[in-house]
Order: structure tokens, then C-alpha cells, then sequence
């Protein structure tokens, strides 16, 4: 497609990295003491790196170039950070109910106590998956309507619930359950109990 990107004068660049810094995507790279634009795809084309040279060696130029990929930029910066979390927002209720991340995607609905009281939640449950979460007690809402949109209008792959033993938790089994069978697609639900004491049952 042809889209708006920057361009970088390497004649022009004095090695100082501040682009590099400046660019929140993680587009730039300092290589063999110069910057390049290393991922296209990583570019959004607002050009907050242009103020940040010194040397005026950065530009806008009009060409040929990947779409800028969103998804793949916040993963990118989750994992450069040791967070799991692919996408924002993640809390049921604030998530739209149909999105580019969730194109393909292993979805993750866990009860909000489970990060705290598992350790491992992020490598061991969030790793390469949207992760959607709640608290049916504390919201005092039912799930299942916006997860049974989120199945059925998205091309979902799998289902994984991870919930608290607490009584609590069972609102959000529930509706984790009806809004796959609502959704009038066969998707198996996995289900993972964590104790109090942050262990798998």
C-alpha cells in the first residue's frame, strides 16, 4: 500500500539514537552507529522521532510500504517489557466486541484475583493469547452477552477460563459457558481453577 513513513538520511545522521527512543512503536534501530528503519510495519507514520533529531535527518516520504500493524507492536512492546498482555483495553466491559486482535486468537478470560495469586500468570497462561478479564461479584454484571459477541463475531480459535476457587468465580464459569454455546460455535472450553493459595488445583 502507499502510505505515509519516515525516512531516514544516514549522510545526515549523526549516530545520537534519540530517534531511536523517541519512536514508542520500536519501529528504529541503531545499527553500525546509524539510524535505520528496520521495521515498516512498526512505523504509524506520526513521526515523533522528526523532533527528536538534531541532525534534521529524518523526513516524511509518501511510498510503497507494509499498513502499519498494531497488534504487532503490542505484543512487540509486551514482551520487550516481560508482560503477556497483547492487546488494550483488557477488562470485559471495556473491550470492544469486535477487533483486529482478536482475528485468530487464543482467547484468554480470567478472573481479575488470578494475577495476583498466580505467579506464573502471564508466561504460563497470557503468553500468545488475548486475554480478556473480570469480577462478576465486584462488576455485578453478567458477562455473558459481550463474551457470547466476542466468540460469535470473531474467528476465535480455542477458550481458556482461569478463575479463583472462590463461589465468586462461578459467575464468570457460567457465563464463559453460555456464551460459547450461544456463539453457535464448537469450541472447547478449558477451564483452570487456582487455589487461594496460588496454586493449580
Amino acid at each position: 500500500m502507499i502510505r505515509k513513513i519516515i525516512r531516514i538520511d544516514e549522510e545526515k545522521c549523526i549516530g545520537c539514537g534519540l530517534c531511536a527512543s523517541a519512536c514508542h512503536e520500536g519501529a528504529i534501530d541503531m545499527i553500525d552507529g546509524k539510524a535505520k528503519l528496520v521495521r515498516e510495519n512498526f512505523c504509524d507514520g506520526f513521526g515523533d522521532c522528526l523532533p527528536a533529531c538534531p541532525a534534521g535527518a529524518i523526513s516524511f516520504e509518501e511510498r510503497e510500504a507494509p499498513a502499519y500493524d498494531e497488534k504487532a507492536v503490542s505484543k512487540a512492546k509486551a514482551e520487550k517489557q516481560g508482560s503477556c498482555l497483547a492487546q488494550w483495553p483488557c477488562q470485559i466491559k471495556l473491550v470492544p466486541a469486535q477487533t483486529a486482535f482478536f482475528d485468530g486468537a487464543d482467547l484468554l478470560i480470567a478472573a481479575d484475583c488470578t494475577a495476583y495469586a498466580y505467579a506464573g500468570m502471564h508466561k504460563d497462561f497470557m503468553k500468545g493469547k488475548v486475554t480478556v478479564i473480570g469480577c462478576p461479584k465486584l462488576d455485578a454484571v453478567d458477562y455473558s452477552e459481550k463474551l457470547t459477541a466476542i466468540i460469535r463475531d470473531n474467528d476465535i480459535k480455542s477458550v481458556t477460563l482461569v478463575r479463583m476457587e472462590v463461589p465468586c468465580c462461578g459467575g464468570l464459569q457460567r457465563a464463559a459457558d453460555i456464551a460459547i454455546r450461544s456463539s453457535g460455535k464448537t469450541i472447547p472450553l478449558k477451564t483452570v481453577t487456582i487455589s487461594i493459595d496460588g496454586d493449580i488445583l
